[in-house]
């Protein structure tokens, strides 16, 4: 390890000297553009050629819509720096078409504009001496929510996602034909960075073996003006279900046993370049479970088993990132509609990668300089590494305001009405489009419950519910890791619990439900992951009917305009919403210290940070100077529980468990 940080330093201390040197060699792109272009990506051969010149690819993930627009340039020029000559990104659908029909490529005008202008990626991957492959999915799992699917798509009660079924293709194709009127001009042949494009990903791992449905995202592709190099990737282990062999390139994803993952991929097909997709350099991190993270040494000793096998190699992830927002993926263990083996992603993406979340260099940045100085035969110019501003642990900030989450579900207008429960994607909201993320109520009006009422939530709650009678919690305080398995969580089917110890006349009964992400990954049974509650609600086996139902969404503009705080009047087993001011002179990344929290969200200036959850493994939320602004800044907490008394920031990141809770 430490011989790393040695040939790094030695980098930094000649800094000037190697500027000088490197300006005698070409940039990646005159080298293979000099005398101009006319072929792109070739892989009718064991190698690759671009432009008719032999070239290993050495990439890098790094996904522009998990990091804020403001620091794509710094990113890209450390990827670059490191001696990688391609960047690999994925192309999330739910965040591109936010409702069905409305879409934003970073001027839509949805909560996460700043991260989207995919134009705006490559063009700045291009300038800083990138190629691009791309992974438009329409699938692109990735941790993501739904596996970057909309939720929209849902609402089609005979739509089959990820499969040749005409009304999900006839969605795909609609959104393709927007986003390509984008992409198409910037492929490499064309002048651009774009040199290759997945279709669909990891299609091997659903076992559907469908291989007409790859065959009709390509001619959807095609009819959208893609021109360059296809590729399908996979885990070898899943053989040839989700490829086209011998007529779409295919790849390797893997983190292990290199050599026969890479003889298994040639085994494929003939006369084909050897590259691995993905090659893990660490791995995430799900609530509930330990951190995550790889090696150095192994990191290593894999890495140097694909460059010397020899094959091309990309590196998932080479940028660790942030799940803002209520992005999050997860997996989930169990067959079809299934939820109790949900296992939900933390906001953090860190990832282990070579460059953090906060885009700190690490000792795996190190060796994957050294080891591309060694096996990359073709050298050009590399530009210096950029220096990060140094993070700071801001002031604690004592929290002054508070609103109830029963306040704000009495004040919230236009409650809609239903005689049954109602999923959020089936809500009559935004364009018709339903409810994507967040939380959502169900309220149910003056009953009348006896002492020791009982009640039944069939089914699986999707995936965590707080139960107020008259405005009271009654769902017990997070207190251990264990309390997943009981009522309250995704875990338990048909949960029950006591409502009163006493009649009750008129009450108000209200089940707050929180979306933890719909699943990223698996087989096609998976992929129907309604949220909020799908089905009936008893009270002593009385099914309840005529809901009162309240989304939740959290969205920006609802946030900033967030009315009828207060005083604090309680802390304890109280849902509620905390708010409270700080001054930023000097705007610098820092972290959202959420140790002494249970359970919530953390809202920043009026865009959702992130999630809190104090069974771990993360606690603490990066939070990036380009969501401050100088001058007075607002953070809101919604914590499910208990709350403490001041908010409080940290200069790294946290791991482990929260202050209250114990394993």
């Amino acid at each position: 390890m430490a011989k790393h940080t040695v040939f790094l330093a030695l980098v930094l201390f000649l800094g000037i000297f190697n500027v000088v040197v490197s300006n005698d060699l070409p940039t990646n792109y005159e080298y293979y553009t000099s005398g101009g272009i006319t072929s792109g990506l070739n892989a009718d051969q064991n190698y690759f050629l671009l432009n008719g010149r032999n070239i290993s690819i050495y990439g890098g993930t790094f996904h522009y819509f998990r990091v804020h627009s403001s620091q794509w340039q710094d990113r890209l020029r450390k990827m670059r720096a490191v001696g990688l000559n391609a960047v690999e990104t994925y192309v999330p659908w739910n965040l591109h078409e936010f409702y069905s029909g409305s879409y934003d490529f970073g001027h839509g005008g949805s909560d996460f504009q700043d991260f989207l202008d995919v134009q705006k990626f490559i063009k700045l991957a291009q300038e800083e001496d990138l190629f691009v492959l791309l992974r438009p999915g329409p699938y692109i799992c990735a941790e993501w929510e739904f596996g970057g699917l909309p939720g929209w798509l849902l609402r089609d009660k005979d739509i089959k996602v990820r499969t040749n079924d005409p009304i999900y293709l006839n969605y795909v194709s609609r959104y393709y034909k927007e986003l390509f009127s984008i992409l198409a001009p910037l492929q490499f042949t064309k002048g651009g960075a774009i040199i290759a494009v997945q279709i669909e990903n990891e299609y091997g791992n659903t076992y559907n073996n469908d291989r007409d449905y790859l065959r009709s995202l390509r001619s959807i592709l095609q009819e959208n003006g893609v021109v360059e190099l296809f590729y399908t990737s996979d885990p070898p282990s899943a053989g040839t279900a989700g490829g086209l062999p011998n007529e779409v390139l295919m790849t390797a994803n893997f983190n292990n046993n290199a050599k026969w993952n890479l003889d298994q991929l040639n085994s494929f097909q003939t006369n084909k370049p050897t590259i691995t997709m993905e090659y893990w350099s660490g791995w995430f991190d799900n609530f509930s479970g330990q951190h995550s993270t790889v090696s150095v040494s192994q990191y290593v000793s894999v890495y140097e088993d694909i460059l010397s096998y020899p094959a091309s190699v990309n590196i998932y992830m080479f940028v660790g990132s942030t799940n803002y927002g209520f992005s999050s993926g997860a997996g989930l263990n169990t067959k079809g509609t299934d939820n109790s083996g949900l296992t939900p992603i933390t906001t953090s993406y860190d990832y282990d990668a070579p460059i953090s979340e906060a885009g700190d260099i690490t000792e795996k940045y190190n060796a994957t300089a050294e080891l591309l100085v060694k096996y990359n035969p073709i050298k050009t110019r590399l530009p210096s590494i950029p220096s990060k501003p140094e993070r700071v642990a801001l002031d604690d900030v004592i929290i002054s305001e508070q609103i109830l989450l029963s306040e704000i579900i009495d004040q919230f207008p236009n409650k809609l009405e239903s005689e049954n429960i109602v999923a959020m994607e089936n809500l009559p909201i935004n364009n018709n489009s339903g409810q994507m993320f967040g939380y959502i109520v169900y309220r149910k009006t003056n009953i009348n419950v006896k002492s020791g009422a009982i009640l039944e939530i069939s089914g699986y709650v999707r995936d965590t519910v707080l139960v107020l009678v008259n405005g009271q919690l009654v769902t017990p305080v997070l207190s251990s890791t264990d309390d997943l398995n009981n009522f309250g969580y995704w875990r338990l089917a048909n949960s029950t619990i006591i409502l009163t110890d006493q009649d009750l006349e008129d009450a108000t009964i209200d089940l707050v439900v929180e979306n933890l992400s719909r699943n990223n990954y698996g087989t096609l049974d998976q992929f129907q992951q309604f949220k909020g509650l799908t089905d009936n609600v008893y009270i002593d086996d009385e099914k309840i009917k005529n809901w009162q139902i309240v989304p939740l969404e959290f969205k920006r503009q609802w946030n900033l305009q967030l009315s009828g705080w207060h005083e604090v009047r309680t802390r304890e087993a109280t849902p509620a919403l905390y708010r409270a001011s700080f001054t930023v002179t000097d705007l610098r990344d820092t972290y959202v210290n959420v140790q002494d929290w249970l359970k919530g969200i953390v809202i920043i200036n009026g865009f959702v940070l992130g999630r809190i959850f104090a069974v771990g493994p993360q606690q603490a939320l990066y939070l990036p100077a380009a969501l401050l602004r100088e001058g007075v800044n607002e953070i809101i907490v919604f914590e499910h529980f208990t709350a403490p008394d001041v908010i409080k920031f940290s200069k790294d990141p946290i791991w482990g468990l929260g202050t209250y809770v114990k394993n």
